[in-house]
């Protein structure tokens, strides 16, 4: 058997070939990210021999600058192995007291983990799963965006018309959205015409606010304490301007990952209180349940099982949770098992036993989002639809 230990960066990727016994086959090398550096490791490869079921590849999870190299090692089926960097890091700390990095020391820990440790090689997912994943992921980050834009947004109407907040439900609303977006402060409020003001407030929230609610907010603001800085006013309209544009390319995106999720046709959709946003965060992390033989698996990929800490006569009775792997889906499973708790009377009951324990709030709902999981592990793998259990 042949190992090729490859250390991702941005713009090189250094390599070592070891045999089985762990001698050093081809010295350390560095390859550009490239067509000529990836033809190059290829021809490398095939020195070592024609038979690439002999032959064994690990590269770190480096985000996407591994990603080019990995579909160019799987378009030619080269048996390939994505390795955490956590692991890689504890391992190469194991093997030495030194205290050495390098690239070529990342490459030959790599190569040593592939010769002495049982690793799974990496399976290509189907394209539908890579893209899927690819949207739920943007989306994610659109959100976080968008949630950044809200609070400068609040920031500044506390600003310009802190008295604002109690005359509406929300100042997230389209209403108040359209109002600020024309009139963005307290001073811009009060010298508006009556007219205009009640025309817009009820053609933004259809009829909702009229004539009443209008002269309440101009009331209001002319006895504000609101800043009357024309530079925080245009700021506010950006900001609005932006949420208004970021909200619409969410819908856009959500309206894909619909589309997708339909093709899937998983029974994860039975569960009453998974959306298509959740379902489609857990089919694209764990591949619908793909590569995954155990529910327990999953939850260590999650970072939803506890840590275990046990040392002599001291065992641990306050473990928390390792919090490591995939933060997106245990985002979706920790969401996921609130509302579910909510819909459905089984889970309900679960979530007030783990209450009546005397549990916080969080810690509880973290129980039920791992018995969900199990519960959903089972219905994929097993092709059937939930049935609620009262």
């Amino acid at each position: 058997m042949f190992y090729l230990g490859i250390d991702v960066a941005k713009d090189k990727h250094d390599c070592i070939i070891i045999g089985s016994d762990g001698e050093v086959l081809v010295k350390p090398f560095t390859i550009p990210n490239n067509r000529n550096g990836f033809d190059g490791l290829l021809a490398r490869i095939k020195m070592c021999g024609k038979d690439f079921s002999k032959m064994r590849i690990g590269l770190e999870a480096t985000g996407h600058y591994c990603n080019n190299l990995l579909e160019f090692l799987i378009a030619n089926q080269l048996p390939t192995t994505v390795i955490n960097p956590l692991h890689t890091n504890l391992y190469r700390k194991g093997q030495s007291l030194r205290k050495t990095k390098t690239d070529t020391v990342d490459a030959q820990s790599i190569a040593t983990m592939l010769r002495t440790e049982c690793l799974e090689p990496y399976s290509q997912s189907s394209y539908h799963v890579r893209e899927l994943k690819s949207l739920t992921r943007y989306r994610f980050s659109m959100v976080q965006d968008c949630g950044k834009l809200k609070s400068s947004y609040s920031r500044l109407c506390c600003i310009l018309f802190p008295e604002l907040e109690k005359l509406v439900p929300s100042l997230h609303m389209a209403s108040v959205y359209a109002l600020l977006s024309e009139f963005p402060g307290s001073k811009a409020i009060s010298s508006c015409h009556l007219s205009r003001l009640s025309n817009l407030l009820c053609s933004a929230s259809k009829g909702h606010y009229g004539k009443e609610k209008a002269i309440e907010i101009r009331d209001a603001a002319r006895e504000s304490i609101g800043s009357g800085s024309e530079m925080k006013s245009f700021e506010l309209q950006q900001t609005i301007q932006r949420i208004r544009i970021l909200n619409e390319q969410i819908e856009e995106i959500e309206v894909k990952i619909n589309l997708m999720v339909d093709e899937f046709d998983s029974p994860i959709l039975t569960v009453p209180g998974i959306s298509y946003r959740m379902a489609a965060v857990i089919i694209a992390e764990t591949e619908n349940f793909r590569n995954f033989d155990s529910a327990e698996k999953v939850l260590a990929f999650a970072g939803l099982e506890p840590s275990v800490y046990q040392s002599g006569q001291l065992n641990s009775t306050h473990a928390k949770m390792v919090k490591r792997g995939s933060k997106y889906l245990r985002f979706a499973l920790f969401n996921a098992a609130k509302y579910v708790c909510h819909w459905d009377t089984g889970f309900h009951k679960y979530l007030d036993k783990k209450r009546s324990e005397g549990k916080a709030y969080n810690v509880a709902v973290s129980h039920a989002a791992k018995k969900l999981t199990r519960v959903l592990f089972h219905l994929v793998k097993a092709d059937k639809e939930f049935v609620c259990q009262a």
